[in-house]
């Protein structure tokens, strides 16, 4: 077939990218916040020092949702872009920087990693830079889906950053827990 697909083709390809992208991104984001036991449910992580301008803990979940929707969105955008230039790159760097994303949750949480967490996210906020300047060669709307993403990332380093600079022996503190139950 050599026939274009029509607006109303393309948008409804879209659709089935998206129908399929926003629920995985989301529910994966979901789940590794829950293995982690992350927020202040975690013993842990309450018991940490925060800086005073720490988010309230109802912003974190808040923020993810809509963050990781965006997320699934933009992806479904340049899934649907079959043929455009840079398409797979864009992809292949999409998956990993996600990865890294759910990866950092397990490791600041589960495995209360506060140093490396602040190593893993600054990686993670640079490969969301570079995917986003990836997803703009493919669709420009895609790369503005990723924009608060990115802003929240950079964010969310800052905060990183002060919980280890805030509580420099969160690592052996949390051995020490173990041990002693």
């Amino acid at each position: 077939m050599s026939e274009l697909a029509s607006k109303g083709q393309l948008r409804m390809s879209f659709l089935r990218w998206a129908l399929v992208t926003v629920p995985v991104v989301v529910l994966l984001g979901t789940l590794m916040g829950r293995l982690s036991n992350s927020g202040f449910d975690n013993g842990w992580f309450r018991a940490l020092a925060k800086p005073d301008w720490f988010p309230p803990s109802w912003a974190f979940p808040a923020a993810w949702t809509p963050l990781y929707i965006m997320l699934g969105l933009a992806l479904a955008m340049v899934l649907n872009a079959r043929g455009a230039r840079g398409r797979g790159v864009a992809i292949a760097l999409f998956v990993l920087q996600l990865l890294i994303n759910y990866a950092w949750t397990s490791l600041f949480f589960g495995a209360h990693q506060v140093t490396a967490a602040l190593m893993l996210i600054v990686v993670n906020l640079m490969l969301a830079i570079i995917t986003t300047f990836a997803f703009a060669r493919v669709r420009k709307a895609a790369a503005w889906l990723m924009v608060p993403y990115v802003a929240w990332l950079s964010f969310a380093t800052l905060l990183t950053y002060e919980m280890d600079r805030l509580n420099p022996n969160a690592e052996i503190e949390s051995g020490a827990t173990r041990i002693a139950l």
